[in-house]
């Protein structure tokens, strides 16, 4: 029997130059949410100096925007199936526009904390409207592998820009001009989306289920909190006790959605085994990627001594072959099996981890290098398993399943920074116990202890010789709490390569 021959391709499902005209106006808003977690690296010891926020209050400063971001994520992909995708992006310009302006003119700690919580709000509205956006753009597997692979270099693109413009701000305005920057690029996008991109919602999305919008934040931010303060002070029954609230809540949000036929979550989405692996290994993904980002911006600044300008250009010369690795990563899982090539990007992470641990205080070279293999093979990853994921979400519930994909990538981040971070906080303040001249003021003596910043700052004070020893100090004890978090990245990493290979053996 003679074989029929094979149809020629078709381009109905193609995407032409108005898609992906709109699909380069859609990556503004990754950009900005990228770039505002830079800036944010590189303002920290200015910050520091001006609002004198403690160890604990410096994470937070970190991780509110990231637990914002995470716990709405779920909550705001819901909405947007209902509303429309467009109608929440525009929605989150405004919140994260307003938020940007509070942030730049805090007065305190808590007020700084506050706005990037509600910069999180902001966030969670645009991150999944432009990810969904995109799989409803493009139907053709190619081009939509290709569309996520520019997506994911434009992250890592954003992190570098917003270094370089951010150093730029802060060499000649004070801190808070490192948010107002996202103010006049927010204004652009409310004019651009109306004209250039189409809107798209679920036509039978059921009822908004308000009872999980406290479920699905209460089920990531008590954990996240409990965790941090562990790592960073000890057992205690207090974290403990969030830890275990937290997870509570997360078995209530689980059988809630399980349950209900208007669910914020489709049982839908976990039906493809693929799209539940997809989360999992983003999670881990993003968990590798923001320990080390913790450490190498200060490492930078504080032990190195380098300007803010000059540490961002110096962070951003690995990032030119960053942006290049995720649209590469997706020609080479196009040609082979995509497990192997993810596995194979989180040990190239782990092997960047293990440069990290052979930093020491004069290891400029060694560092930016450990930094820029670390996030080649994180984002690597991130570009292979996002494309897979959405490939096995249907276009109506596409909403749904960025916000499903982008909070594990949020509480990977989050996690990774809170126990990286913590890990690094608890050796410094062990190794500055010893250090430090005894008849230091009181005052003087907790700060040193605290932050680095902190140290840095008493350091300025002190006469010769003594303030030149305590700046030593304090940046050695930086440095080995960043090789001893490093060890701990490598190992993280290297287990993430065999539970990817494992989880889609049959892929």
């Amino acid at each position: 029997m003679t074989t029929p021959p094979a149809a020629p391709p078709t381009t109905r499902n193609l995407a032409g130059r108005k898609e992906w005209t709109a699909f380069v106006v859609l990556l503004l808003p990754l950009l900005l949410v990228s770039m505002d977690v830079s800036v944010l690296f590189f303002a920290m010891p200015a910050i520091s100096r001006d609002l004198e926020p403690t160890g604990t209050q410096q994470l937070w400063i970190f991780d509110s925007y990231a637990f914002a971001l995470a716990g709405l994520l779920i909550t705001m992909g819901s909405l947007g199936d209902r509303i429309g995708r467009r109608k929440l992006l525009l929605a989150g310009a405004l919140a994260f526009g307003a938020a940007s302006v509070a942030a730049a003119y805090a007065q305190s700690a808590e007020m700084l904390i506050a706005a990037r919580a509600v910069l999180g709000l902001g966030g969670a509205t645009l991150m999944p409207s432009t990810m969904a956006l995109v799989r409803n753009l493009f139907h053709d597997e190619q081009q939509r592998s290709k569309a996520v692979g520019i997506w994911s270099g434009a992250m890592a693109g954003g992190i570098a820009l917003g270094s370089v413009l951010g150093g730029l701000l802060l060499d000649h305005f004070w801190w808070g001009s490192a948010f107002l920057v996202n103010v006049p690029a927010m204004v652009l996008l409310l004019v651009l989306v109306p004209l250039l991109v189409p809107e798209f919602k679920d036509p039978a999305p059921g009822r908004f289920d308000f009872l999980s919008v406290p479920l699905s934040m209460g089920s990531v931010v008590p954990v996240i909190y409990g965790i941090k303060e562990i790592a960073a002070d000890g057992f205690a029954l207090v974290p403990a006790s969030c830890v275990a609230a937290g997870l509570l809540l997360g078995v209530a949000f689980v059988r809630r959605q399980r349950s209900r036929g208007d669910a914020m979550i489709s049982r839908e989405l976990f039906r493809h085994r693929v799209f539940g692996v997809g989360v999992g290994i983003n999670t881990l993904a993003t968990f590798g990627m923001m320990g080390s980002a913790y450490f190498s911006t200060q490492y930078l600044q504080s032990v190195l001594g380098k300007g803010p300008l000059e540490a961002a250009l110096w962070g951003a010369i690995p990032s030119v072959a960053v942006g290049c690795v995720a649209p590469l990563a997706a020609m080479a899982g196009q040609k082979f099996p995509k497990a192997r090539v993810m596995a194979a990007g989180f040990v190239v992470a782990a092997a960047g981890y293990g440069l990290l641990t052979c930093a020491g205080t004069r290891s400029l070279a060694l560092t930016l290098t450990g930094s820029a293999v670390i996030a080649c093979g994180i984002v690597a990853v991130m570009a292979l398993v996002s494309d897979m994921a959405l490939g096995a979400t249907p276009p109506e519930k596409a909403g749904s399943a960025a916000s499903v994909l982008e909070t594990g990538q949020e509480l990977g981040g989050a996690l990774g920074m809170a126990l990286f971070g913590s890990v690094g906080v608890a050796v410094y303040r062990r190794d500055m116990a010893g250090e430090l001249p005894a008849d230091l003021p009181h005052g003087a003596l907790d700060a040193a202890r605290e932050t680095l910043g902190g140290a840095a700052a008493v350091a300025g004070q002190l006469p010769g010789r003594v303030g030149e020893a305590v700046l030593t100090a304090s940046r050695e004890a930086f440095t080995h709490g960043m090789n001893v978090a490093a060890v701990g990245g490598a190992v993280a990493l290297l287990l993430s390569a065999v539970i990817t290979v494992t989880a889609l053996r049959r892929r």
